[in-house]
């Protein structure tokens, strides 16, 4: 039973479908000039088109990358990189993914200025605090959308209002949030934004970059003059149809999954609370994804915990798959005041389109038992 949508979705059935002329019988370079390659170009574009109507942009602002963390690499360091000469300090979260928070310190061991943003219990940034950090020198606020570890959603479009006012290039990571929530660039005031399609039923291997009109970003990736000069390197054209599907699916099924999802989380978090004793749900309790929940519980190795909800059938996780492994506690729980402790001792649920009333409820069953059993 699957419990860990966070980290990768399953690609939906319908993607596949749509995908599979483009891997064999379509299977042209969208650069080459004969028949061929035009037909994958009329399929790359038609892609382009539909991610840029989901998200009310113009299809000549969708870049197709490898993924988020591409993304967000090529947003943080082509900003920087192109506004050094008027600036060299960036703004960001300390609860941003690491594909934000690694080339912002690498930046930053180059000269660049970081100040990370504070955040409350919850892991809300606090905008007057961010406010307060803004200088003439600021050319980049970088901003998760929701947090995909803990959930919490960030007040982007508060945020964007002043990077706008200050004339400020505003990042944001919409890769736990596209095809799961409304997300219009305009309402949220970003000038860029990144996305997966793994993270929505589509493929793994391909994602965007949203680059508002006017915004300077320098190439990170250099060869040839594909996506416009911005990114070099044969497009995927089988993982762009197939991105383009799953956010047709999503836009379809959305109102529909919010609902469910939130039932179902709503109801772990209920009945974790009432049965399952020093347990500290983390995140905010209602301002947060509709398949997201994540608790610590004291006294409970969340490897242990993992292990034991496995062997019953059950696949979560502790958070981020990025940092699966990792022998240090999570920079997130860390900035939201956990002690060491707790972070180890995590537990992160996440929900999806093939989860079901009764996988809920067995994992409702197991989960208070595998604690009893673990707790020192």
């Amino acid at each position: 039973m699957y419990f860990d949508y966070a980290s990768t979705t399953p690609t939906d059935p319908e993607v596949i479908k749509v995908m599979d002329p483009y891997l064999w019988e379509k299977f042209g370079n969208p650069s080459s000039p004969h028949g061929f390659g035009r037909e994958a170009k009329k399929a790359l574009e038609d892609a382009r088109e539909v991610l840029a109507k989901f998200i009310g942009a113009k299809s000549e602002e969708i870049v197709f990358t490898s993924g988020g963390t591409e993304s967000n690499n090529s947003a943080v360091l082509g900003v920087a990189q192109s506004l050094k000469p008027k600036g060299n300090h960036i703004i960001v979260s300390p609860i941003d993914h690491h594909s934000v928070l690694k080339p912002i310190e690498f930046l930053e061991k180059d000269g660049f200025r970081v100040t990370y943003a504070g955040v409350d219990k919850d892991g809300v940034v606090d905008v007057k605090d961010l406010q307060k950090s803004i200088t003439d020198q600021t050319i980049l606020i970088a901003m998760i959308h929701a947090s995909n570890e803990i959930g919490t959603i960030q007040p982007i479009a508060q945020i964007g209002a002043l990077a706008k006012a200050n004339g400020i290039s505003f990042l944001v990571d919409a890769v736990q949030t596209i095809g799961h929530l409304p997300v219009k660039v305009d309402e949220l005031k970003v000038d860029l934004l990144s996305l997966s399609g793994h993270k929505f039923y589509g493929p793994k291997g391909i994602g965007a970059l949203y680059i508002r009109k006017g915004t300077k970003v320098t190439r990170y990736l250099m060869g040839g003059d594909q996506e416009q000069s911005r990114r070099a390197s044969t497009q995927n054209v089988p993982g762009a149809v197939g991105l383009a599907k799953a956010i047709e699916l999503c836009q379809k099924n959305m109102n529909d999954e919010i609902q469910k999802q939130s039932q179902w989380r709503n109801k772990i978090i209920k009945t974790v609370n009432d049965r399952v004793p020093n347990s500290r749900l983390n995140g905010h309790p209602t301002n947060r994804l509709p398949n997201n929940v994540h608790f610590s519980f004291d006294k409970v190795q969340g490897e242990a915990l993992l292990m034991s909800l496995d062997i019953a059938g059950i696949a979560a996780s502790m958070g981020s798959a990025c940092t699966s492994g990792a022998m240090e506690p999570s920079h997130v729980l860390r900035a939201i005041g956990l002690s060491d402790e707790l972070a180890f001792g995590s537990l992160r649920v996440s929900l999806g389109r093939w989860t079901t009333d009764e996988q809920v409820d067995y994992f409702l069953e197991q989960l208070p038992k595998s604690v009893e059993k673990l707790r020192i």
